[in-house]
C-alpha cells in the first residue's frame, strides 16, 4: 500500500515539518510498516533539498528517506493512498 504521513527533518536553521511518502506493508490490523521512503515534501528520496531555497534550510532527502525505512506507523496516524494487490 502507499501510504503519507506528517514527520520532521533536521536543517541548520532547526526541525521542520514534512510529508512523506511511502511504500508500506500492513502488520496487523492497526499498524503498517515503512518499506520504502518514495517522496518527501515533493523532492523525491534523494540528493539534497531546501525549504525555501535558503541554505539554512537544506536538508539531505536521502538520510531521512532512509531513517524512516523500517518504522511501524499505527494506521490511525497514516493517510492510506492507494492499496496495491499483491
Amino acid at each position: 500500500m502507499i501510504i503519507t504521513y506528517s514527520s520532521s527533518v533536521k536543517t541548520p536553521a532547526g526541525w521542520r515539518s514534512v510529508t512523506v511518502t511511502a511504500d508500506a506493508q500492513e502488520v496487523s490490523e492497526k499498524r503498517v510498516k515503512v518499506i520504502k521512503v518514495t517522496d518527501i515534501d515533493g523532492e523525491g528520496n534523494s540528493g539534497f533539498a531546501s525549504r525555501t531555497g535558503a541554505n539554512r534550510q537544506k536538508y539531505n532527502l536521502g538520510f531521512f528517506a532512509e531513517a524512516e525505512a523500517g518504522k511501524l506507523k499505527n494506521k490511525s496516524s497514516v493517510k492510506i493512498q492507494e492499496i496495491k494487490n499483491v
